[in-house]
This record gives C-alpha cells, sequence and structure tokens, in this order.
C-alpha cells in the first residue's frame, strides 16, 4: 500500500493540510478523514451527483476525484456554502417548491445549481435542465428542482 501524502488546499474558504492516500478519492476525504459528511456517496462512478463539490468554483464529482488532485486548489462542499447569499436563495427555493422529497440528492444540486445561477441563465429551463443532468434524484420527476432553480435564476 502506498505512503501517505500530504496535501494542502483551500476548503471552504479555509486553508487545509492533510495527510492522504494517493488512491483515497476526495469524497472519501472529506467524509471520513475530514468529517464533512454533506457531501454525499451515492453511485461512486460518477452518475449521481451526489458527491458534487466545487473545485476551483467548477462542479466535479468527488468520487472521481483523487484527494491528491485537491492539492494547491480550493474545495468547496456544501458546508462551505452556509453563509453563501445564492446557495442561500436556492435551497429556499427547493423548499418552497417541494424540490426537497428524502434530502439524500439535495446537497449535489445545490452545488450545481448555485453554479448554473451564477452563470446567468436567466429562466431557460431546457438549460437548466441540461445543466442538471449529472444530478439524480429518485424521488421526484425534476419538476419542482428545475422550478426551484429558475425561479432563483430569474430573479438574480
Amino acid at each position: 500500500m502506498p505512503l501517505d501524502q500530504e496535501i494542502e488546499f483551500t476548503l471552504n474558504g479555509g486553508p487545509r493540510r492533510v495527510a492522504v492516500n494517493p488512491e483515497m478519492s476526495a469524497l472519501t476525504m472529506l467524509r471520513e478523514t475530514l468529517g464533512l459528511t454533506g457531501t454525499k456517496y451515492g453511485c461512486g462512478e460518477g452518475e449521481c451527483g451526489a458527491c458534487t463539490v466545487l473545485l476551483d468554483g467548477r462542479p466535479v464529482n468527488a468520487c472521481l476525484l483523487f484527494a491528491v488532485d485537491c492539492d494547491g486548489r480550493e474545495l468547496v462542499t456544501i458546508e462551505g456554502l452556509a453563509s453563501d447569499p445564492v446557495a442561500g436563495r436556492v435551497q429556499q427555493a427547493f423548499v418552497e417548491y417541494g424540490a426537497v422529497q428524502c434530502g439524500f440528492c439535495t446537497p449535489g444540486f445545490v452545488m450545481q445549481a448555485k453554479t448554473l445561477v451564477e452563470r446567468h441563465l436567466g429562466a431557460d429551463r431546457n438549460a437548466i435542465a441540461r445543466g442538471i443532468e449529472g444530478n439524480l434524484c429518485r424521488c421526484t420527476g425534476y419538476r419542482k428542482i428545475i422550478d426551484a432553480i429558475a425561479s432563483v435564476a430569474s430573479a438574480k
């Protein structure tokens, strides 16, 4: 088994240093090493979006990202969006539009929706639908999720 490697990166706005196995995923590092469990383990294959985080401002699947690839970069999890105004509006819209059912997929959708809204999509429902294609929800038909994101995008 490879020896641990020390990495340094910015996590949710603050500097972090952690020793990780070179084969460890960023998802495992976040959940098991750092105790940040808001990022969910879904499929482990990059198909469901439950583990969506922002790496240098772009949404990525943490299950497909090696922890060592975070070295020198900026990583934001759902916990890091606690005081983010756009994410707050997205979360409120999810509640208002009934887009939250079991809630398991919600952190990944919020991470994705934040970037969609910030890219100035307006209320283009087709663009929103394309933008969330990598996030799966087993409870809804996506209409309420798209409605919620569109309401925030159109109010921007």
